[in-house]
């Protein structure tokens, strides 16, 4: 498969990915913030909810390991916790405080005005680090 397609189509699993860790989060923080959680409490926790998701369906979906390549699952989701930590969480967190405070935009609809900047940082990130792995040499026998 032309490599420029193989990477479009990358870009399109990740995406779905990035829909089913959407609705995790806003599921998460819509219920927190229904019980009288603080929006960024609610947020931390969505985030949370929502990069175990991730790390599960990008591991398995998205950036697949291939036969000659060694990957540490438990570095993986340090790195994807530390990628998503800075995309999601604190910039995030900034957006929303940004939005809601400042702007006087509504807690429900906040979390979607940030997508737009945290989608492409978090496929980055994730492409070139986190699920970056080192390509085993072959052995001859």
């Amino acid at each position: 498969m032309n490599n420029r397609i193989a990477r479009y189509i990358q870009f399109i699993k990740f995406g779905l990915v990035g829909i089913s860790n959407t609705i995790v989060f806003y599921i998460t923080y819509c219920l927190l913030i229904f019980l009288g959680f603080h929006y960024l409490i609610a947020s931390l926790l969505g985030f949370l909810f929502g990069v175990l998701n991730s790390f599960y369906f990008n591991n398995k979906f998205v950036f697949k390991k291939g036969k000659l390549e060694a990957r540490n699952p438990w570095l993986v989701l340090i790195k994807t916790l530390i990628s998503y930590g800075l995309t999601s969480y604190v910039i995030g967190s900034i957006l929303l405080v940004l939005f809601i405070e400042g702007l006087g935009i509504s807690k429900y609809i906040a979390p979607f005005l940030g997508l737009m900047v945290k989608i492409p940082l978090n496929f980055i990130l994730n492409k070139n680090w986190a699920y970056k792995s080192s390509k085993m040499e072959e052995k001859s026998d």
